[in-house]
């Protein structure tokens, strides 16, 4: 069985694993970068409390010595369904089952100047690229003397109060209490502010009423300024514009607010659900096709009566996705029934600074905060780094940053571009 996979993420990456060394089983992996990395920590690249190569690791080494394991660096530019092949843009694959894990990408709603001029946070290159900005931005503000502008340079604003905005923003507030004016006294004087702002009317939204709470209490004590039922409507000349008819003056806007599938050609429309999500069977099998699959983030599968409207776009489901999925592959091979997907809902959980964090655990009930929220929340993310080399280096990483408050990792590293 030739099984051809789109994405190394958490549901393609554990889809190849559990398909290792299977003597009637061959699987091709297909990336656009030639390393896996992990999603929930690449905020800590950005604010450089972690290396890019902690939280990374290269697909052919992952792969070497695995029999049956290949992989193919490219991009999915069509699917060609009636022939059984992919058109990459550096050539063609046929397949017997074709798997798209390929995730979800940054959503602007429709709006232009957001996607020009805002910073993303979803992949490892928009981590860097962040990281850059703001580090050439402070080093901007140390040096000019007009005060509009310095404030400007040093407003951060964070749009969307998931996960990820609250613990990017809850992260800046400590960086500028414990580092900024360590490292830049020429900034003692100014005013800079960090602003966590959603369209909502609550933090965490998928959480528990007392996670969002023990958030928003936590970072208004971190001196975050947080501004709820704020959508933003756009961002022209280093102005955030809302909804609202408020505005702030910005040269740092955070995209974080939201997320939408990937359409394929090759894919009929309407072999597309919700949010362009691949519309799948209890078996993950895409609506129309016999052949061709989707997990993780770019599926929306009926079947699971827990979850009537699909599942939530979560590593959780991509990791449970991708390992049920190989159980059914070789289950085929060998003519055994299939399992339909059933997601175990283990608990949702964020970071918000040093110590404090929010845990949520679905049975029973509970919900924890402080200390024992963030040992549990550090744990979890420690154990599901794809290598003990990432875990290693990463623990490393922490230990330092708990201990010193700091890190020594803010270097502008990118080649200029001659003009």
């Amino acid at each position: 069985m030739n099984i051809v996979i789109i994405g190394g993420g958490f549901a393609g990456i554990n889809l190849a694993k559990e398909l290792v060394n299977h003597p009637q089983i061959q699987v091709t992996l297909v990336d656009k970068n030639n390393y896996n990395f992990f999603p929930p920590l690449i905020y800590q690249v950005a604010t450089a409390f972690l290396e890019p190569s902690s939280i990374s690791y290269p697909f052919r080494k992952f792969f070497a010595g695995k029999k049956n394991l290949q992989f193919r660096l490219g991009e999915l530019l069509s699917v060609v369904p009636s022939e059984n092949k992919i058109i990459l843009n550096n050539g063609e694959l046929v397949y017997d089952h074709l798997v798209f894990a390929t995730g979800a990408e940054t959503s602007y709603f429709g709006m232009e100047n957001v996607m020009k001029n805002a910073i993303p946070m979803k992949t490892l290159n928009d981590a860097i690229e962040m990281r850059n900005t703001l580090l050439k931005n402070l080093e901007k503000a140390a040096i000019t003397k007009d005060i509009r502008k310095r404030r400007k340079l040093l407003t951060i604003v964070v749009a969307g109060g998931g996960p990820t905005g609250v613990e990017v923003s809850g992260m800046f507030a400590e960086m500028r209490k414990n580092i900024l004016l360590k490292e830049y006294p020429e900034l003692e004087t100014s005013a800079s502010n960090v602003y966590l702002v959603d369209g909502g009317d609550a933090l965490l939204s998928p959480m528990s009423k007392a996670s969002q709470k023990d958030t928003l209490e936590a970072l208004t004590n971190l001196g975050v300024v947080v501004k709820l039922n704020s959508r933003v409507t756009d961002y022209v000349d280093d102005t955030v514009f809302f909804e609202n008819g408020e505005t702030i003056k910005t040269k740092n806007l955070i995209w974080a607010a939201g997320v939408s599938a990937k359409i394929f050609e090759g894919i009929p429309t309407e072999s597309y659900g919700r949010g362009r999500r691949m519309a799948t069977d209890p078996y993950n099998k895409v609506k129309g096709f016999e052949n061709i699959y989707a997990i993780g983030d770019t599926a929306i599968t009926a079947g699971d009566k827990n979850f009537p409207d699909g599942h939530p776009q979560v590593a959780q489901v991509a990791i449970q996705q991708g390992l049920n999925l190989a159980k059914n592959f070789k289950a085929l091979v060998q003519n055994k029934p299939l399992k339909p997907f059933a997601y175990n809902d283990k608990g949702s959980m964020a970071i918000i600074g040093k110590n404090k964090a929010v845990v949520d655990l679905p049975s029973p009930k509970w919900h924890f905060k402080g200390f024992f929220a963030w040992i549990i929340w550090l744990f979890i993310h420690l154990i599901s780094l794809i290598t003990y080399r990432n875990r290693l280096k990463t623990f490393y990483n922490w230990m330092i940053a708990y201990f010193a408050s700091d890190q020594s990792l803010r270097m502008i590293i990118r080649p200029d571009r001659k003009q």
